[in-house]
């Protein structure tokens, strides 16, 4: 008896040894700054939901490495100032090991220009921009999974000079990400024999379109190309229809298409033409989308829908735990950068992303829907 109670208080102490080691496993931080207030709060929350989403079936099945992954989001309400501010205390406060999602070529510029990444020698991925001046500095640190603006910019002027539009006018926010947009288009109607006919713009963070609508409906063009954001898109189609103003309309992908209907209503959005970086988050066809669909009816993620948005951040946060299953257990910054330019050609569900070292521009493609008078997307 005395030989099994000592064998019992070995094997007690054994588990009690081992345990720690398996529990003790540190989390995985993953940082997010992004605007979940203001005219771009659908955009941030449905980015950080697309992203969660991802995180949560993977905790499901263990995590990465035996590490479960927490995403830490802080508000920038789309300021610049406030992008860089919040990361700084991301990166003191959580530690995270990479920052995913962050909203806005200003604020991507901002965290490059002031050095954010580069001290902290941290990998930032699935950004909200593809701005020729975020996409040309091919930084080490940044990691894009979409398609450049200038690539949806191109295919929106090869589709209408194929079908004999020839006169345009652009609507454009005014900061770095509507003037460096506004260039690629200018640049790719001089390109294709086109003329433009007018340009306006509107303060970023506002919808405040009324002198763009007069400007550009006096200039009477058969296409304007919206720079512009949901918010700022959704009033200046209304007020441009209201002017009577029959031109085709053309978004890029940050403008929300469901967001759009749900602002003024499916008559006067009827029309709208709309660029995707993603495939159509209903088209189960795609094994991506399938997934994505599956794990949404499984994790029910409140308040948000599986738009073109959730699926960005989806998409973003599935590269990103390639990379760390590739980095292997208890990971570095540098070894997830490492591990991230090992990612030629990687198969996310039929859709592709391909980083090297000399490439972190890793999607190109580009897709063109058009909203019926139902309110939906059709390709």
């Amino acid at each position: 008896m005395k030989l099994i109670s000592l064998l019992r208080s070995a094997l007690a102490a054994l588990i009690v040894g081992v345990a720690p080691a398996v529990a003790g496993v540190a989390d995985i931080v993953i940082g997010q700054v992004a605007a979940f207030s203001g005219p771009l709060a659908p955009t941030g929350t449905h980015m950080r939901a697309g992203a969660q989403l991802y995180f949560d079936a993977v905790n499901a099945e263990g995590g990465v490495h035996g590490a479960r992954i927490r995403l830490i989001s802080k508000d920038d309400g789309y300021k610049t100032d406030e992008t860089v501010r919040l990361a700084r205390e991301l990166l003191k406060e959580s530690r995270p090991l990479a920052f995913i999602g962050f909203v806005g070529t200003g604020n991507v510029e901002a965290m490059l220009e002031k050095k954010v990444l580069s001290e902290a020698g941290i990998p930032l991925i699935a950004v909200r921009t593809g701005a020729a001046s975020v996409v040309q500095r091919n930084d080490p640190l940044l990691f894009l999974t979409r398609a450049s603006y200038a690539e949806e910019v191109q295919k929106i002027i090869d589709q209408y000079a194929t079908t004999g539009y020839t006169r345009f006018a652009i609507l454009y926010q005014d900061d770095a990400f509507g003037r460096d947009v506004l260039g690629s288009t200018e640049q790719a109607i001089s390109k294709a024999g086109g003329t433009l006919l007018a340009t306006d713009s509107y303060p970023k963070n506002t919808t405040e379109v009324g002198a763009a609508v007069k400007t550009i409906a006096a200039a009477k063009p058969q296409a304007v190309i919206m720079i512009a954001n949901t918010a700022a898109s959704a009033e200046f189609l209304k007020q441009s229809r209201e002017a009577g103003n029959l031109a085709q309309y053309v978004a890029l992908s940050v403008t929300d298409a469901a967001q759009v209907v749900k602002r003024i209503g499916a008559d006067k959005a009827e029309g709208l033409v709309l660029t995707q970086v993603v495939p159509d988050p209903n088209s189960a066809i795609v094994p991506l989308i399938r997934e994505i669909q599956d794990n949404f009816a499984k994790f029910k993620p409140k308040e948000v829908t599986a738009n073109h948005t959730f699926v960005e951040g989806y998409l973003g946060a599935k590269v990103l735990v390639e990379a760390l299953r590739r980095a292997g257990p208890n990971p570095t910054r540098q070894k997830l950068r490492e591990a991230l330019e090992t990612l030629s050609n990687y198969d996310a569900g039929e859709v592709f992303i391909s980083f090297s070292a000399n490439r972190h521009a890793g999607s190109r493609f580009v897709d063109i829907t058009i909203l019926n008078r139902a309110g939906k997307l059709l390709r």
